[in-house]
């Protein structure tokens, strides 16, 4: 089961972005160990693993209308074997904030293996 979740924290991110008071863009992309599902309050990953956070690569895409998603493709390498069950997206490299977590089936991994992780948020007015 995967389960993700928008933050509090991500929807003030969303905010001032579009007042643009000079946040930086959510595209720092981190994993844990944490089978917790996320809720709204989270700031952080349940259990982070040791490994960097990787600055993603930023676009919009299309889900019902133009522009109306925002991804951020980032892959990490595994500085070890681990059982990968969730991931983040932060404003910065270390600490930040945190506009969404999710969690899902572990991804067994061993000495530098790596994910790539493709985070879609997707804007709905229905």
């Amino acid at each position: 089961m995967v389960a993700d979740i928008v933050t509090n924290d991500g929807l003030g991110i969303v905010a001032n972005r579009l007042k643009a008071t000079g946040i930086n863009s959510p595209s720092f992309v981190a994993w844990g160990t944490g089978t917790t599902d996320p809720t709204v309050t989270s700031t952080a990953l349940e259990t982070p693993s040791a490994e960097a956070r990787t600055d993603g690569t930023e676009s919009q895409q299309l889900t019902d209308n133009s522009n109306d998603t925002y991804r951020v493709v980032g892959t990490i390498t595994s500085a070890g074997t681990q059982a990968i069950t969730e991931v983040g997206l932060f404003t910065a490299s270390t600490g930040g904030e945190m506009l969404v977590r999710s969690t899902f089936a572990a991804i067994n991994l061993t000495l530098n293996d790596s994910i790539t992780f493709t985070l879609n948020v997707d804007f709905d007015n229905s």
